[in-house]
């Protein structure tokens, strides 16, 4: 089977919304200055079909966040782009991500690092991605480690992180993620509560953090 193809559903499957994912890229993600071949190509090789309920994967290219169930959202795939691109990963990373949600976030990680560890609080949502990543044969999900957890403990077990990436927002930086972010890494995440802004904060040393305002978003608190 092709990279990001599903058990039972293969190479035709995912081509069937290529042409609406190709779409979607020259509408909402290089319309908004974002060009990175290898962010495209996980784009492809992860649909967003395959992460939203059926009952909305005719949406699954809307440039907007859809409802996952449990009071989440799968986000906005520019949002998605975004994130995933200030990390610049080059493929030797291991990164934190704080809210698996339905997984799409976490695949994408994975398609262009070494390990994601992912944490989840909500049970429901842990144990559905669960069974949605088991569904796949793309070598890439065996990068992706799960977590039924608060969030704002991390993963000490397996610090230090060289990225870690959040999408639920918060009105500060748990101490957890600090302590268990490398040196010379940084963190991509929402700050704030209704207004939030989505920051880099970057660990210069074990006591000094300096961080970069992007843009304004708007995402569920962090529980």
């Amino acid at each position: 089977m092709a990279p990001g193809s599903k058990k039972g559903e293969g190479h035709d499957a995912q081509d069937a919304h290529g042409d609406e994912i190709e779409e979607m890229l020259r509408t909402q993600i290089r319309s908004r200055d974002i060009h990175d071949p290898a962010l495209e190509a996980a784009f492809h090789r992860f649909p967003r079909h395959w992460f939203v309920p059926a009952s909305l994967q005719h949406r699954a290219c809307e440039d907007g966040p859809l409802p996952i169930g449990e009071g989440q959202t799968i986000s906005q795939p520019y949002i998605v782009a975004l994130m995933t691109h200030l990390l610049r990963l080059t493929g030797d990373e291991k990164v934190l991500e704080i809210g698996t949600g339905c997984g799409y976030q976490s695949v994408m990680l994975a398609a262009l690092c070494s390990e994601v560890h992912s944490v989840e609080v909500v049970p429901e949502l842990y144990e559905g991605t669960k069974k949605r990543l088991a569904e796949f044969t793309d070598p890439a999900i065996k990068r992706i480690h799960l977590y039924l957890r608060n969030g704002r403990d991390g993963v000490p077990e397996a610090a230090p992180f060289d990225r870690i990436l959040c999408a639920a927002t918060a009105d500060t930086v748990p101490e957890a993620w600090k302590s268990q972010l490398r040196t010379g890494g940084w963190m991509v995440l929402p700050l704030g509560q209704e207004a939030a802004d989505l920051v880099i904060i970057t660990k210069q040393s074990e006591t000094e953090f300096t961080k970069r305002v992007v843009i304004p978003v708007r995402f569920v608190p962090l529980v």
